[in-house]
């Protein structure tokens, strides 16, 4: 994994911090999940880190940028991971999904996380759970003298309302984690049902 890990750091591909998939592979493997569905794939990294914990577990990730897509076809390929990742290419937005799935692992465009989360919580299992990474984005939603341009503003003006909408939702309790660049952990309201 050190190859990928390399490949994305010298070509600007953004991918999971290393304490960050640790904690999130640690994760899948303490509660037993067997399916995943990932929106916003890269270039295959996590989903490679996700279905390497345990023989069982497939994934089914998403990605619209062609370059990428087709880059992340090619590694899972090179780990022979084919028959247990399944990469959709195209833009999570449109493409609707089947099935049901233990985590909802959120890791795509910021700007469209309350989006993503919304649109796919139908999929989630009852006792799923969805994940979503990047809520400090990279330290500048707790400190604002960070941010340098307009397009960064508006992206931490986003997650900023995302965190707002979980903190705020009435079907999903959700815990933050400080850890990668945070991430959140969101299940159903067990008196929801």
């Amino acid at each position: 994994m050190e190859e990928l890990e390399l490949y994305a750091k010298e070509n600007n591909i953004p991918i999971m911090q290393k304490d960050g998939i640790l904690y999130l592979c640690k994760f899948i493997k303490d509660n037993n999940i067997k399916n995943i569905l990932e929106i916003g794939s890269a270039i295959g990294y996590s989903s490679i880190m996700m279905a390497s914990i345990n023989d069982d577990i497939r994934v089914t990730t998403i990605e619209r940028d062609k370059d990428r897509y087709t880059q992340a076809v090619s590694n899972i390929k090179k780990y022979h991971l084919e028959d247990r990742i399944n990469i959709i290419y195209g833009d999570a937005c449109d493409i609707e999904v089947e099935g049901i799935y233990d985590l909802i692992f959120i890791d795509a465009a910021k700007g469209k996380n309350t989006y993503f989360f919304e649109k796919f919580k139908s999929n989630l299992n009852k006792d799923g759970v969805i994940i979503t990474d990047n809520l400090s984005f990279h330290g500048l939603v707790e400190d604002s003298s960070l941010i340098k341009t307009k397009n960064q503003k508006g992206i931490v003006n986003k997650i900023k309302s995302f965190i707002e909408f979980l903190d705020t939702n009435k079907e999903f309790i959700t815990t933050y984690v400080e850890i990668g660049d945070r991430i959140s952990i969101s299940k159903r309201r067990i008196d929801n049902e």
